[in-house]
This record gives C-alpha cells, structure tokens and sequence, in this order.
C-alpha cells in the first residue's frame, strides 16, 4: 500500500522527528544550547571548524597565505564537532550566531574580530594580508562573481543534491531528480567558465578557486557523495583539469588535513596549533 500524500499543515509544528543522519542537531531555533567557553590558543587567528567543505576553504587559504610568506596568518585550528552539537554552546555562538562552522576570530586587533560565514572569511583574510584577490578591478570583480557565485550555488550541491542522494531517510525520486539536474547545470556553468581561463577569476589563483574547489574540485575527484559515476563527472574536463591541478598545491594538500577525523591517520590533523603538525 503507497502511503497518503502528504498534506502540509496551515501552521508548521516541530512535532515529528524529521529522521536523516542529522535529525538529532536540527532544529527550528537558534542560539546556544549549553554554556561552553571556546579554546584560545597562542596565535592571532583562533578558527573553529571541521574539515567539510565549507570548513576547508578557510584552512586552505590560511595555508596559502603561510606559504606566501605571511606570517601573521599563523592560526590555532580548533575542531567543532558538528555531529555532537559542540557549534550550539554559547562561545561559539558568541563568534557566530548563526552556528555554523567555519568561525575565525582575529585576535591581532582590539577589540578582536570575529568573522562568520565561509565567503565573509575569504574576502576578511584575503584584504587583511593583501593577497589571493586580484589588485586591478575587473579581475577583482571577476573573482569575486565566482566567490560570491559559490554561495549561492553550494546549497543546491550540499543542501539539496547531497542531502537527498546520501544524508535522507529514504530515497525521493523527484528530489534526486531535480537536484541532479542542478547540480549538472553548475558543473556546466563551471565547465564553461574553465575553458576561458585557467582559473575561475582569470589567470591568477584567487579566493574563487579556493571556495569553489573544495566543493565542485573534489566531486568531480570523486571525493564527495561518492557521486561521480551518477553525475557523469567525465562530461566536465576542465573542471577535472581545474580540480587536478589545485589538488597539487603543497597548502591546498595541508588545508584538507586540518581539523579532520576521518579518512587515514595520515590525513588527519583533528586540531592544529603549530605549524609542526603539517610538517
């Protein structure tokens, strides 16, 4: 026997479990659940995160940005269990009110900064240290279209796509179908956009690429959703082009390190407080 259609209710009530691997930290409200004060280590940029591909973005450009010479981005890594709730207690949601991770708090200033959002981090440590953003405006602009892009374009990838092909209860046709069909798209739009230049904003290695990679670089590395087969990965080569040649940068290899705990010991760097730990 199908089941009934479903009939939403006139007013929305939380009074069923939603069921998924993430039923037991959603929820309909926000601000802290616990009061926990957050770490504070010895270096001016204290982040707070975990390996996922929002949270990698911020590692990498931090890795990037220590291989360029600039050493006041040294930073203490900090790992937020996001599985265990750990982004609702009240430190971090004194960083970021919205609780989600990455979170970075610049202590080089007084009073210190806190920085919320993946793409707000990006552009904060990109200006801070002069770096990783193109100087002349078109590019500038061009860089930040795909940044920018990116923000508006993952949560179809993660939120829609990956959600409903790995994370729900159970499998929809018509939502795999419909977010599949986006998720295609964009590889399209980037595939297109990759035949015109060697990177997303133009010929120089920007914060576009390193948003956008972590994302759409490693599904079509096969290293997200385990998705490659289904969505044909094969039909976008200059996004595999793309994809193959950041995966090589030495900081882009450190950055995916910290803050994980999964995978192989020797892709781990569940907190990172030295640069000793990358060596």
């Amino acid at each position: 026997m199908s089941k009934p259609a479903y009939v939403p209710p006139k007013v929305w009530r939380n009074d069923a479990a939603s069921g998924g691997q993430f039923a037991s930290i959603n929820r309909p409200v926000a601000g802290p659940t616990h009061d926990k004060d957050l770490p504070l280590g010895k270096h001016p940029l204290q982040l707070y995160s975990l390996a996922t591909p929002n949270g990698v973005k911020v590692t990498i450009a931090l890795e990037e940005l220590l291989a360029l010479g600039h050493q006041a981005a040294e930073y203490d890594a900090w790992l937020i269990r996001i599985g265990e709730g750990e982004q609702f207690s009240s430190g971090f949601v004194q960083v970021n009110p919205n609780s989600k991770i990455p979170a970075l708090l610049d202590r080089s200033v007084e009073p210190p900064v806190r920085v919320f959002e993946s793409g707000s981090i990006l552009l904060y440590l990109a200006e801070k240290f002069g770096a990783l953003l193109p100087e002349a405006p078109a590019a500038r602009t061009e860089s930040l279209n795909w940044l920018f892009w990116q923000m508006g374009a993952a949560p179809y990838l993660g939120g829609g796509f990956g959600h409903f092909y790995v994370y729900a209860p159970e499998k929809f046709e018509y939502a795999i179908n419909r977010f599949t069909m986006e998720a295609k798209r964009q590889l399209d739009v980037l595939d297109r956009r990759l035949t015109e230049s060697r990177y997303l904003g133009g010929e120089q290695y920007s914060i576009a690429d390193i948003a956008v990679w972590p994302w759409y670089g490693q599904l079509v590395r096969g290293n997200l959703y385990g998705a490659a087969e289904f969505l044909a990965v094969d039909e976008y080569p200059h996004v595999q082009r793309w994809a193959e040649e950041i995966a090589l940068r030495p900081a882009v290899q450190r950055g995916t390190r910290v803050n994980r705990t999964w995978g192989d010991e020797a892709s781990q760097v569940p907190e990172r407080h030295a640069a000793s730990n990358l060596a």
